[in-house]
């Protein structure tokens, strides 16, 4: 019924503007609602555009659109396909034969003259963002776009971002329920947590797997059911380090320490992709003793392959799927019941649906809560809901278990009660009191080059012909003075940022243009900058 009335809704508003938040549960059924309102605007003479975040949901995806719409004509769009392929399904859209575009943030952009309805699926992602060359928000795009043409669009995700949230508090968005799992067996899973205290100390080290989750994962296997050890953290550990001097592996060409590889083996910079050998010793102390420091994906294959021999087990990363059709391979393997544990980054945290995985357990978790990001605990609620919502999509009933040290913190406590409104609205009360999106308005002047030198005199000047500019125009915004970037310096470029916030998005657009065209008279041909408004983060 929930579904129904979702669709109605949606379908009701064609041919008019109306923004929808279409917040559903994990495994409420939200696509069908999506298919269910395309099939209709289709029927009418119209085109749907339908966007995802990640081009590995858009394979599973087009199964099921084209199951659910026979004999549609579908274009894809997204960047893993060969450019001449890409070209034509850009033009089947262009010239009104594909009925259904889907693809990833770049499709938003794509001709559709028949254009009746968009859909932005995950909507919260920050996938949307394009945080290079042409800057812009896919989301906000779709919005604009739908508004331009007078057509409804819906953002869907069980973890809405705070911009969409109030915007649908505030009723500039309609809010759309689904409140209950689509499957009438499924149940929303119970979500324990465990000390990380139980991974330390000898009898019980299993290098990051506590007692609690390692039992559970042992009951799983010996019903014959799935489970899912999640950690955002590719490779075999985080650092090296020596344990007589403290030294630590670093990347020679930015601010962050070097992951330990094992397959194959190596130091590598997750940042600019700088490689090197394990050294034999350490090159500060001579020191041969050098301890990988914390676990990613590949030390927990490794231990989980030794704590249970008989476990059919595989690893899902970016290392792991680099060959085409390695992630596909995976995802069917697992969907036949050809495996019992999966290892995974936040590549498996959404759209994947397991009858027969009952257990997630989740590492790592406390480590956004100590991020400078002010965003950092919206995405740290996202990530866990949606990585929870992959545990008892069907008949079986599904486990949660999150080990973390702060059990109490109110993130954990919403994901527990299955509460996302109440702590987005919590969080929201704590960005009006900081003065923070969405209650602000932020634009970043990003500067890099290879001197530390050059980037401090020109973000120096930068900052100087705003302020001059905000009192000649008399303009409503705050100017903060330049600091470095959140990682100072990246593929050996020194990183540096002003940022600047007004409480008026139009007094904001009223002063970049000016203050862009002040910028590029300013001395510094050495200086890379850019002007990034409505930042994903203060990176």
């Amino acid at each position: 019924d929930d579904q129904r009335a979702a669709t109605a809704a949606i379908t009701g508003a064609a041919g008019q503007f109306a923004p929808f938040v279409l917040f559903g549960v994990t495994g409420s059924g939200k696509t069908d609602v999506y298919l269910e309102a395309a099939a209709r605007m289709i029927d009418g003479g119209g085109q749907v555009l339908l966007l995802v975040p990640e081009i590995n949901l858009t394979p599973q995806l087009e199964q099921r659109v084209r199951a659910a719409l026979p004999g549609v004509p579908i274009a894809l769009l997204h960047s893993a396909l060969a450019s001449g392929e890409r070209q034509a399904h850009w033009r089947a859209a262009a010239a009104g034969d594909a009925r259904l575009v889907l693809g990833t943030r770049l499709a938003v952009f794509v001709p559709m003259p028949a254009l009746s309805l968009i859909v932005v699926d995950e909507e919260h992602d920050a996938s949307y963002k394009q945080q290079d060359n042409v800057r812009y928000h896919a989301r906000d795009c779709a919005v604009w776009r739908a508004h331009r043409r007078n057509v409804p669009v819906v953002l869907g995700s069980a973890t809405p971002s705070l911009e969409s949230w109030l915007h649908a508090r505030e009723g500039r968005y309609r809010r759309l329920d689904l409140p209950r799992r689509a499957d009438p067996r499924a149940r929303m899973p119970r979500i324990d947590f465990a000390s990380n205290r139980q991974t330390r100390g000898p009898a019980r080290e299993l290098e990051g797997i506590g007692e609690t989750l390692r039992n559970a994962l042992a009951t799983r296997l010996s019903r014959g059911e799935q489970s899912l050890v999640f950690v955002n953290r590719r490779g075999f550990s985080p650092s090296l380090l020596c344990s007589a001097c403290g030294w630590e592996a670093a990347c020679p060409r930015c601010t962050a320490r070097l992951t330990v590889h094992r397959v194959p083996e190596g130091l590598r910079c997750h940042h600019c992709g700088h490689a090197e050998p394990v050294p034999r010793s350490c090159p500060t102390c001579g020191n041969v003793d050098l301890l990988p420091r914390g676990y990613g994906t590949q030390r927990l294959e490794r231990v989980l392959a030794e704590a249970f021999p008989a476990a059919r087990i595989a690893r899902i990363d970016r290392d792991s799927t680099r060959n085409k059709g390695a992630f596909t391979a995976m995802r069917d393997a697992m969907t036949a019941n050809e495996l019992d544990i999966l290892i995974g980054t936040q590549m498996l945290a959404k759209g994947h649906d397991f009858p027969r995985l009952t257990l997630v357990g989740v590492l790592g978790a406390d480590n956004a809560l100590y991020s400078a990001d002010f965003r950092a605990t919206e995405r740290l609620a996202a990530l866990l809901t949606q990585v929870a919502g992959r545990a008892g999509r069907a008949g079986l009933p599904g486990e949660v278990i999150i080990q973390t040290d702060f059990p109490d913190h109110p993130v954990f406590a919403a994901i527990q009660a299955h509460d996302y409104g109440r702590l987005a609205d919590g969080l929201l009360e704590e960005r009006k009191l900081a003065e923070l999106p969405p209650f602000t308005h932020v634009a970043v002047l990003a500067a890099e080059a290879h001197q530390r030198g050059d980037v401090d005199d020109f973000l120096r000047h930068a900052h100087a012909s705003g302020e001059a500019l905000r009192a000649t125009l008399g303009t409503p915004v705050e100017i903060f003075s330049p600091v470095p970037a959140l990682l100072a310096r990246r593929a050996g470029f020194e990183r540096g940022q002003v940022v600047v916030q007004s409480v008026r998005r139009a007094a904001l657009q009223q002063f970049l243009p000016s203050w862009r065209a002040a910028l590029a008279q300013l001395p510094g041909r050495r200086v890379r900058w850019a002007l990034d408004v409505d930042p994903a983060g203060f990176a």
